[in-house]
């Protein structure tokens, strides 16, 4: 029986559970006398609480509990630094002490028989504060460099690097291009909230909690409150969109826990829409200085990248923003400085594409601009300075598909009928423009296990830790053990999402498929070898037959020393065509045109979803996305959903077609895959910029383009 599912088009195998509405996310579940719990928060970003009433709160119907810094248990907050957290500083301690280092830091707990009793009570806890001397205004911020930088794949780099001399070169440069390009912070808006439901069990304790790797919550938890982590069991089946927000394991995690332990029965914490502004973390705000040189041919002389972002005042998160300046295009001389700029904020995090979407945005838009200067193609500018070798790491790359994206992408999109000259397109009354930016992602690979079970009946039962926030897990995991052991996808059940599982990596950096996928594969194809050899046949189904009992087998994948001798990376080229309103200033997005190589794509179906959904993100940061941050005190006043805009199906383009670039790369990890989910949106923002440059003739270098940015 021929079985090849790797490499088709298969639907969602959890379709029907989601829409019939079966499939259970974190606040779902259904846990016997459960309580809920409300979150009271700080309204100053520093300082300390000088008074804090709760008479009135104790009082409430319903209540069970309330806990401040006054009577709430002492935690351990044990050291815990996954590669998900900030290597440098120390997690918020929360309800420990009458501190206050953040605006929307919790400072109370309300433990009641139902959510409404609970929100009552919040409000009725009297706090007044002695404020101090907080920084929440990210213009007035001296940067400074961090003392480690770390990726969101959880190595470490150098926050200052240099090749060459690029300030002589600079300077010596036939054509420059020094500009100044500006990103907002932007606030995480999945549809699922987050939520939490904690149950101990003596000195065992459940979570089921909306996550992006359980097994980091159980070793956060664990050092929290001190107990081994193997004493907590992580559930989460089902995530509702993340993107990043939950690779951490967030405060109210531990409130939920603490208000259980207290309260001696399960407690549910949901954040509201307004709580996930200050909570689960942001895309900083950015400022970067990208500065090009060129000779009148086009080549690349010198590129100073010097960036910095905002952070908090007790960790120190910093993102990949220099990256694609360092290889992307050739150039023997390049100065690259990220520097963070600590303020009473709470903590950034992962946000799709972390540091390389900001990095890239700045890049691309500048090599347009100095396309511009030099009279050349942008699609040509950067053919002239595609490099051979990855020139920061000095080392091949393990497969580099970008003349091929650019030339499919183009080809496609009709690119050869652009005319150059800005405002010279129209359709009726709308200004026309075509721009372009060049996309990248490094290609992650983590260690992960799997285990793999057969059954008598001839079913297969594989598991593994991993999560699923929407980009189908289930659905590629099941499609790459049915293919590797041979069966009917319907006759293999993949289960994920707990942390009693094979353990996995984060859920993120777009690592999955290689990751987990690679185990999955190595340990079907370790059981089904095993069942074949005992039974002494060569069909799998016949073999299972005879054995008549279940046989497991588990496999542990490690990356070998590929990633020391190959610069490993996803490429692509994003086309853009947009249509702008010179009255009003509108800005609508008509069509895009991504080609990716991307190494092997297991359901091109679910891939291509990825794709349109991560082009859409980009539409969000490029024209909407903007959290209005109160400089006197760090408050956000649109922190909803209605002030914060992001796309909506009319805002996506009529057109979003997604070329894959066919690519073998035996080097990045055993399938051959390089994920999708961040390149996905890299390069969309910068490409939609070039493109209103070339509709208006105005260049706007701060996100996002409103309409009076172009009036």
């Amino acid at each position: 029986m021929t079985t090849a599912f790797i490499g088709k088009p298969v639907s969602r195998v959890d379709g029907a559970q989601k829409v019939s509405g079966a499939a259970r996310y974190a606040a779902e579940f259904d846990v016997p006398n459960v309580a809920y719990a409300a979150i009271v928060r700080s309204t100053i970003a520093a300082g300390r609480i000088a008074s804090i009433d709760i008479a009135a709160a104790e009082k409430a119907p319903g209540v069970i509990v309330v806990l401040t810094h006054r009577n709430a248990p002492r935690l351990a907050y044990r050291p815990h630094k996954g590669p998900v957290d900030p290597t440098v500083g120390e997690r918020l301690h929360v309800l420990q002490d009458d501190r206050v280092v953040q605006q929307g830091q919790p400072i109370a707990l309300v433990v009641a028989e139902k959510l409404e009793q609970a929100s009552h009570a919040a409000m009725l806890v009297r706090v007044t504060y002695a404020p101090g001397s907080g920084v929440t205004d990210v213009t007035r911020v001296s940067p400074v460099l961090p003392t480690q930088q770390k990726t969101d794949q959880g190595s470490t780099e150098p926050p200052e690097t240099r090749r060459g001399e690029p300030e002589k070169a600079l300077a010596d440069a036939e054509v420059k291009i020094d500009q100044t390009y500006v990103i907002p912070r932007e606030n995480h808006n999945p549809i699922e909230l987050h939520a939490t439901i904690a149950s101990w069990d003596g000195d065992r304790l459940t979570l089921w909690d909306k996550s992006q790797w359980v097994g980091n919550v159980a070793e956060e938890i664990g050092a929290v409150f001190g107990i081994p982590a193997q004493n907590i069991h992580v559930v989460s089946p089902f995530v509702g969109g993340a993107f990043g927000s939950c690779l951490r394991t967030w405060p109210h995690v531990t409130l939920a826990t603490v208000g259980a332990r207290v309260a001696k029965r399960p407690v549910k914490v949901v954040l509201s829409r307004r709580e996930m502004y200050y909570g689960v973390g942001f895309r900083p705000h950015t400022v970067q200085r990208m500065a090009l040189g060129a000779s009148r041919d086009g080549r690349l002389s010198a590129i100073v990248h010097d960036a910095y972002q905002e952070t908090s005042s007790y960790e120190e998160y910093s993102e990949a923003l220099m990256d694609s300046s360092r290889f992307v295009h050739s150039c023997p001389n390049v100065y690259t400085r990220h520097r963070i700029a600590p303020m009473n904020v709470h903590t950034p995090t992962w946000m799709r594409a972390p540091g390389e979407v900001s990095g890239n945005f700045a890049l691309e838009c500048a090599m347009d601009e100095l396309a511009v200067a030099l009279g050349i193609d942008p699609v040509e500018l950067r053919l002239r300075n595609e490099p051979k070798m990855d020139e920061f790491r000095k080392l091949p790359f393990s497969s580099r598909s970008t003349r091929e994206c650019y030339r499919a992408a183009a080809e496609h999109f009709g690119w050869s009928r652009r005319n150059p000259k800005p405002r010279s397109m129209r359709d009726g009354r709308w200004l026309i423009g075509w721009g372009m930016a060049t996309a990248n992602y490094p290609a992650n690979f983590a260690p992960a296990s799997a285990k793999a079970r057969l059954l008598p009946d001839g079913t297969a039962e594989v598991t593994s830790a991993s999560t699923d926030m929407g980009p189908g897990t289930y659905t590629s995991m099941t499609q790459v053990a049915a293919d590797t052991l041979g069966l009917p996808m319907e006759r293999v059940k993949f289960t994920l999402g707990d942390s009693r599982m094979p353990r996995t990596p984060p859920h993120g950096g777009s690592m999955t498929m290689a990751s987990v996928g690679s185990a999955v594969q190595a340990a079907c194809r370790r059981v089904r070898e095993d069942a074949l050899a005992r039974a002494g046949v060569s069909d799998l189904a016949d073999a299972m037959r005879r054995l008549g009992q279940p046989i497991e087998a588990s496999a542990d994948i490690t990356p070998d020393d590929a990633g020391s001798r190959f610069s490993m990376h996803a490429f692509g080229a994003v086309f853009v065509e947009v249509a702008v309103d010179p009255d009003l200033g509108e800005t609508r997005v008509r069509r895009i045109v991504g080609a990716y190589g991307a190494g092997r794509i297991v359901n091109p179906k679910t891939a291509r979803s990825q794709c349109t959904g991560g082009m859409i993100g980009g539409i969000g940061m490029a024209l909407m996305e903007h959290s209005v941050v109160d400089p006197r005190n760090g408050r956000v006043p649109n922190a909803n959903l209605c002030e914060y805009a992001v796309p909506l199906h009319g805002d996506a383009p009529r057109t979003m077609n997604v070329i894959f670039v066919e690519e073998d790369d035996p080097h990045v990890n055993p399938l051959g895959v390089k994920g999708l989910g961040e390149i996905a949106t890299v390069g969309v923002p910068p490409a939609i910029v070039n493109a209103i440059y070339h509709a208006t003739g105005k260049r706007v270098r701060e996100l996002p383009i409103t309409p009076d940015k172009l009036l």
